[in-house]
């Protein structure tokens, strides 16, 4: 065997393996600290980009369950409200039938009638309800009779049953998946609950007092008597005409209807007790329950949604797993083994950069 003492191969092998072996055990330290296998990308180029979206859409879908639990809660707040609304339309339903009782005098039938003015009110404070400044009823109303309706701002048009007014939107879309808009939603419908209230002119007294519109909207023509004040409305045009003008007269017309409504933005705009009928209270209940039963739907189909989101996005994070986290045992192995292989080429690194020495005795 040849003795060099310039070169020292040994000593240079030794310590290219003490580097390898301390750059392996700073690498698998790294991967059990992080929890990840893919520390670096060239850890597992292919495996980083497969890993990057799949998180993505984890995330997106994140954001979809997200909408879903607001678009849970709009439908919680709206169907308080709604039921809320039944309960007051009971309580009027309630006050009509106790004030038909022959026993109440005139100063009880004016108590009667002051709390149904009121709750009238309400219905009104009720309906104007928003979420987080999004409204959740639909603002306009139709006359019950698929006919024209002349709103206050003078426009004209019919909802259709889905809620949709022409030219206003009265849906809130919740997107539930992880596409965005190019995917699928949900379409909440803001209830009806104005037109759920609104009546024609065959549930109410035709003397009326308060009863502010006149819509040409039923096919029948009719005589009108003297009301304290009526906005007639015919064709696209608004006009107000006296009590005067029109007694005795006839407000002729093939579609012509008498709307009124239970929601009132003050005592002015209220309707007495007495001149509504009992079929009145009766069609608002089956109308507000129709609401409540549409919200309890949409609301169903929100919530199994949720569901087949969160196994979604569970389902999917356990395949990023897969393809990123560390397994835990095995790299604690091969830590171990490259502490060991570290701690035994820092030994033999030792010795070999002894092994010239042995040149000095042959130079004695």
């Amino acid at each position: 065997m040849s003795l060099y003492i310039s070169t020292n191969q040994g000593a240079v092998t030794a310590n290219y393996h003490l580097g390898r072996n301390s750059t392996e055990l700073q690498r698998s330290m790294q991967k059990l600290a992080s929890g990840s296998r893919i520390t670096r990308p060239s850890d597992d180029a292919g495996g980083l980009a497969v890993s990057m979206k799949l998180q993505a859409a984890i995330n997106r879908l994140a954001g979809a369950e997200k909408n879903i639990q607001n678009g849970i809660s709009f439908l919680e707040v709206q169907d308080g409200i709604l039921e809320s609304i039944g309960t007051i339309v009971d309580r009027m339903s309630e006050l009509k039938g106790l004030s038909r009782d022959v026993m109440k005098n005139e100063n009880d039938q004016k108590t009667y009638n002051r709390e149904f003015k009121d709750l009238q009110i309400q219905l009104k404070d009720m309906i104007s309800g928003t979420f987080n400044g999004v409204s959740l009823f639909a603002r306009y109303a139709d006359d019950n009779t698929g006919g024209g309706v002349v709103r206050t701002d003078g426009r004209e048009g019919v909802f259709d049953i889905d809620g949709k007014y022409p030219g206003y939107d009265h849906t809130v879309d919740v997107f539930t998946s992880a596409d965005g808009s190019a995917g699928a939603k949900v379409s909440i419908h803001k209830s009806l609950a104005w037109s759920a209230l609104t009546f024609d002119s065959s549930q109410v007294d035709s003397r009326t007092t308060g009863v502010r519109q006149i819509n040409y909207g039923a096919a029948y023509a009719t005589t009108k008597t003297a009301l304290d004040e009526l906005n007639v409305a015919v064709g696209n045009t608004v006009s107000n005409v006296s009590a005067a003008s029109l007694a005795n007269e006839q407000v002729m017309g093939e579609r012509t209807q008498l709307t009124f409504t239970l929601a009132a933005n003050s005592l002015d705009e209220t309707i007495n007790l007495h001149n509504v009928s009992v079929g009145v209270f009766l069609t608002a209940m089956e109308n507000v329950a129709a609401l409540r039963a549409q919200n309890g739907a949409a609301m169903s189909r929100l919530e199994f949604q949720q569901i087949n989101l969160s196994r979604q996005r569970n389902n999917m994070e356990a395949a990023n797993g897969r393809i990123k986290d560390v397994d835990m045992g095995a790299e604690t192995t091969r830590m171990a083994k490259y502490s060991v292989l570290r701690q035994a080429s820092a030994a033999m690194l030792a010795q070999a950069n002894t092994a010239p020495e042995v040149a000095l005795m042959l130079i004695r």
